[in-house]
């Protein structure tokens, strides 16, 4: 939490602090030309630079042997400063689910959480170091907001991910990330300008970017309803996922406190907005917690809000916290509550809460030096 922030307190603006040095990934094809040409070199040498970093993962400027030694030098210098340093690195599912701690140059801290699946790899990343939407049962929520990440942070998470895949550092050999998911660390609609940044580099074609289908891309939030709105113009057919977890004010209120300013109505009608707009299937995340929001009369209210939608249900089993004091719902309490929701013809899953052991799943992510 911010030293100014209150218990409680939601904060949309991040505190001002020491601005990460210009990378290559804060700029777009065109800008990165500019910058080529006021280095003094000429501009395709920009996307030979590009097709390293992004196409062959290869953030060793000295083994670019299609690029001069006098660019590469003056890139490194000036465009290639090292944004993420690692601190720690953990693992579990024999190896295929793994959590690693970063420090950016301020010293501010993140976490990403790489998951490997039979035919896919899912990179969990961080949109801000910290959060300020004092959820009270998710451990990022609870730590406060320390700043928004750049565009160039939050693409290298992404790309440390795909090189490490490259590099056969990660079990089950050599592959590629083919989901990313903003569901890391802070609100991604809370630093909108630097993830809308951060997506069109992931999704971009050669040179400009890594390539990834936008389809793959999956941009989580709490329900900034005029940022819900705004994504919808973008022209980019992510998933957008809202953290609903109850479908009544009063509730909600509490778990969300963001509902305070946009209730429940407000922001799924941001939500249809959006499908309609981009006719893609949103996804309502709903984490289960024992004897809070598990009720099936709950469930019933939800099929009433969704029904007729392009919509999918995620329930998410609440995964512990320090200090808190809600637990995930029984197992019986669970099933009737998908049962109830299928019987309502509501597209619903369970989370795989995969890294849980390592707290690296869903609301776990603290990002301790410890």
């Amino acid at each position: 939490m911010t030293a100014s922030q209150a218990p409680g307190e939601l904060v949309f603006e991040a505190p001002k602090r020491g601005k990460a040095p210009r990378h290559l990934m804060d700029l777009t094809g065109p800008e990165r030309k500019a910058a080529i040409v006021e280095l003094g070199f000429p501009a395709f040498r920009a996307d030979q630079i590009s097709r390293q970093w992004l196409s062959r993962l290869n953030d060793d400027p000295q083994t670019w042997s299609d690029v001069p030694a006098d660019v590469r030098d003056a890139v490194s210098g000036s465009l290639l400063p090292a944004l993420l340093s690692p601190v720690r690195t953990v693992d579990c599912d024999q190896g295929t689910t793994v959590k690693s701690l970063w420090r950016l140059h301020d010293g501010a801290l993140v976490e990403t959480v790489l998951m490997r699946y039979p035919g896919r790899v899912t990179m969990c990343i961080s949109s801000q170091a910290g959060c300020g939407m004092n959820c009270p049962f998710c451990a990022t929520g609870q730590a406060g907001l320390t700043r928004n990440l750049s565009t160039a942070e939050i693409v290298e998470q992404a790309l440390a991910g795909a090189r490490a895949l490259n590099r056969d550092e990660v079990a089950g050999g050599e592959g590629r990330v083919t989901n990313v998911v903003f569901m890391g660390m802070g609100e991604p609609l809370a630093n909108y300008s630097s993830v809308i940044g951060a997506v069109r580099r992931l999704v971009s074609s050669a040179p400009e970017g890594l390539g990834m289908s936008a389809r793959g891309v999956t941009i989580s939030t709490v329900g900034l309803v005029p940022r819900i709105r705004q994504l919808a113009t973008e022209g980019l057919p992510v998933t957008l996922a809202l953290s609903l977890h109850a479908p009544d004010d009063e509730l909600r209120n509490t778990l969300v406190p963001v509902n305070t300013k946009w209730p429940v109505d407000e922001v799924l009608d941001a939500l249809w907005e959006y499908a309609d707009v981009t006719h893609r299937r949103v996804s309502i995340e709903y984490a289960l917690i024992k004897e809070i929001n598990d009720q099936v009369w709950r469930a019933h209210r939800l099929a009433d809000l969704l029904e007729g939608q392009l919509v999918h249900v995620n329930l998410i089993p609440l995964n512990p916290t320090p200090g808190s004091k809600w637990t995930a719902s029984s197992p019986q309490d669970e099933a009737a509550f998908v049962a109830t929701l299928k019987q309502r013809g509501i597209a619903v899953t369970v989370r795989d809460t995969r890294g849980r052991e390592i707290d690296g799943a869903c609301g776990q992510l603290a990002a301790s030096p410890e």
